[in-house]
C-alpha cells in the first residue's frame, strides 16, 4: 500500500506578479504571517530556509512527441525543422490538420496518447502517476521534495508559441505533518513561463532569487547543453546540478555533453546513476568472500539486458565495472534489431581481453524508467575460475542468462530487489542533502564517454 502523503495547506494561491515585484511579493506572504484552520488549530507559518532548488522543465510538446516515438532530438525547446516534421507526422497519424504548429488539437490528443501509453485512466491534473505537470505552477512539480525538504523551488516552463515575454507567478504551500508543531515550514514557488528565449533574456535576474548562504540546487530535466546560455548561467551558481539520464533522448550525446560538463568543473549528479546502487552492492558482494576476491580478475565476459529503448543504465554501470577492474576501452560496435546489441572490447591491466555485450531487451510489460536493468552476467574463458555470476531482477532474466551459455555455469545466483522508489522526485528529495563532486560517477561516466569516443574517432 502507498503511503498516505500530508496534507498540504496553500498559502498562498499562485498569484500572477511582475518580475520586479517578485522579491517583495514573497516579503509580503511572510510578514507577520499566521493561519487558522477552522478549529483555531493550525500554528504559524514560516518560510523554509535551507536550500533553494532551480527546476527547469522541458517544453511540453517536444517531450510529449518524444516519448510518442515522434521526435528523437534533444529536449532543449527549439521548434526547428525536426519538430516541424514530427508534428506533422503526429498530426497525419491522428488524422489531424497537417500544419506543423502545435495546435490545442495535436496537444490535446498528445496529452491523450500519452496517458494511455502510461495506463493512465484520466489524463489531467493526476500528478500521482507520473505525468508532467507542464505550465501548471502548483505544489505538484516538487510534492515530494517539499514534503521531506522544505525549501524556495524556481520552476522554469519554456512554453511553444509566440514569444510574449515571462510570466511570474508566486505561491506557497505548507506540508502538515502528523507531529505537533508549533510552527509549519512552508515552501515558496516562484514560478517562470515562457519561450525558451524568453527565459533565456531574464536569465540573468534568476540567480539574485536565490537564497544567499544557502545550498543551490538545479535540476535540469531538459537536455542538459553545455552551450545553452540559460543551463550555463545556473550551473555555475549551483551547489549541485542534478540530471535524470533515464529521460535523456539521445542518451550517448547527452552522455557525452555529461562528461564535457564534468571536465568543465560542475558539480553533476545523475538520478539514473542512483538507481544502480543494488546491483553495484550485489556485485561488489559476490566477490567480497575471501575465495573470490582473486576470481574477479578472471572475469573477461560481460553481458547486460536491459529494457529496450534507453541504455543509459547499462553504460553507466558497466562504466562503473570497467573503472573499478581498471580496463580500457579499445573497440565498439552497434547493431539494431529486435535486440539493440552493443558490444564492446576492453583491455585489462594484464593485457587480456575483455568481451562486453549490452543488449536492450523488447518487453511487452514495460516499467516506468526507461531502461531499467534486467539481468547481469560475469563470467571468463577460463574453465578453471570461480568468478561466474548472474544478478537479475526476475526470474526471466535470470532464465535468458542461463540459455546464454559461457565457459563455466554461474557459480553464485542472486535477485535485485529494486529501490523502493526510483521515482525522481523522491530520488531528489535525497540527492538534496548533499552537494558537491562525485568521483565514483565521474570516473565510471569517464570510462562510458571514452567508449562513445572510440566510435566518433574511427
Amino acid at each position: 500500500m502507498a503511503p498516505q502523503s500530508s496534507t498540504i495547506f496553500s498559502l498562498q494561491a499562485p498569484k500572477d506578479i511582475s518580475l520586479n515585484e517578485l522579491d517583495a511579493e514573497l516579503n509580503q506572504i511572510w510578514q507577520s504571517y499566521g493561519i487558522t484552520g477552522e478549529n483555531g488549530g493550525l500554528p504559524a507559518a514560516t518560510r523554509a530556509t535551507t536550500f533553494t532548488l532551480v527546476v527547469y522543465e522541458p517544453e511540453e510538446t517536444q517531450y510529449l512527441l518524444a516519448t510518442l516515438g515522434f521526435y528523437n532530438g534533444p529536449l532543449d525547446g527549439i521548434f526547428g525543422p525536426q519538430m516541424q516534421a514530427a508534428l506533422r507526422q503526429a498530426q497525419r497519424k491522428y488524422t489531424l490538420p497537417d500544419t506543423g504548429k502545435a495546435t490545442p488539437e495535436t496537444l490535446a490528443i498528445l496529452r491523450e496518447e500519452f496517458a494511455k501509453r502510461q495506463g493512465i485512466e484520466a489524463a489531467e491534473d493526476n500528478p500521482a502517476v507520473g505525468i508532467p505537470s507542464f505550465n501548471a505552477p502548483s505544489p505538484r512539480i516538487a510534492d515530494e521534495i517539499a514534503l521531506r525538504n522544505p525549501c524556495r523551488i524556481i520552476a522554469l516552463f519554456p512554453i511553444a508559441g509566440e514569444d510574449k515575454g515571462v510570466k511570474a507567478q508566486v505561491s506557497a504551500y505548507c506540508p502538515i505533518q502528523k507531529q505537533s508543531s508549533s510552527t509549519l515550514i512552508c515552501c515558496e514557488y516562484i514560478t517562470l513561463s515562457g519561450t525558451a528565449a524568453a527565459l533565456e533574456r531574464v536569465g540573468g535576474m534568476i540567480p539574485a532569487l536565490l537564497i544567499g548562504g544557502l545550498p543551490k540546487f538545479l535540476w535540469w530535466k531538459a537536455t542538459p547543453d553545455p552551450n545553452n546560455t540559460l543551463f550555463k548561467r545556473l550551473a555555475e551558481v549551483s551547489n549541485n546540478v542534478i540530471v535524470d539520464s533515464c529521460r535523456f533522448n539521445e542518451p550517448e550525446s547527452d552522455l557525452l555533453h555529461l562528461e564535457e560538463l564534468v571536465e568543465s568543473g560542475i558539480p553533476l549528479a545523475d538520478l539514473n546513476w542512483r538507481r544502480l546502487s543494488a546491483w553495484q552492492e550485489l556485485t561488489a558482494e559476490a566477490y567480497d568472500s575471501p575465495h573470490r576476491r582473486a576470481a574477479i580478475r578472471e572475469v573477461d565476459r560481460v553481458t547486460i539486458d536491459y529494457e529496450k529503448g534507453n541504455p543509459a543504465q547499462a553504460l553507466l554501470f558497466l562504466g562503473w565495472l570497467a573503472s573499478r577492474l581498471q580496463w580500457q576501452p579499445v573497440s565498439y560496435q552497434k547493431e539494431t534489431g529486435d535486440y539493440d546489441i552493443t558490444q564492446i572490447r576492453f583491455l585489462a591491466q594484464d593485457q587480456r581481453q575483455v568481451e562486453a555485450e549490452l543488449a536492450g531487451v523488447p518487453l511487452a510489460d514495460v516499467g516506468e524508467i526507461a531502461g531499467d536493468l534486467i539481468a547481469l552476467r560475469l563470467s571468463s574463458t577460463n574453465p578453471q575460475a570461480d568468478c561466474g555470476t548472474v544478478i537479475c531482477s526476475e526470474t526471466g532474466g535470470c532464465m535468458r542468462m542461463e540459455t546464454h551459455g559461457g565457459a563455466q555455469s554461474a557459480g553464485l545466483f542472486q535477485q535485485v530487489t529494486s529501490l523502493s522508489e526510483q521515482k525522481a522526485e523522491a530520488l531528489l528529495s535525497q540527492q538534496v542533502q548533499r552537494w558537491g563532486r562525485e568521483s565514483l560517477f565521474e570516473e565510471s561516466l569517464g570510462v562510458t564517454a571514452n567508449i562513445f569516443k572510440l566510435e566518433t574517432n574511427s
